[in-house]
């Protein structure tokens, strides 16, 4: 079978799924001024390229988008996530 470009294929027989790399980072400094401003386009292409090419197999599209959670939140948006991993594997 020829492998087609992501452009190519039918977008009728995509389909997205949801998936997350958790972690934490330690600062003593806001937030907001832990993340660099001047992120290229460039810089973010590498990232999203290092992430697709070591962690999913060849045929497989992602995009990424780095967002904050804010500390009120870290509980619930990890019981959120959880739910979502352990029912996804329940109905397999």
């Amino acid at each position: 079978m020829e492998e087609q470009n992501f452009d190519e294929r039918n977008p009728l027989e995509l389909k997205a799924y949801p998936f997350a790399i958790v972690g934490f980072f330690i600062t003593d400094k806001a937030p907001q001024d832990s993340f660099r401003e001047e992120l290229s386009v460039e810089e973010m292409e590498e990232i999203q390229n290092l992430i697709k090419k070591y962690i999913f197999k060849e045929g497989t599209d992602i995009v990424i988008a780095p967002f904050i959670v804010p500390p009120d939140q870290v509980d619930e948006t990890l019981r959120q996530l959880a739910e979502q991993v352990f029912r996804g594997e329940n109905e397999e």
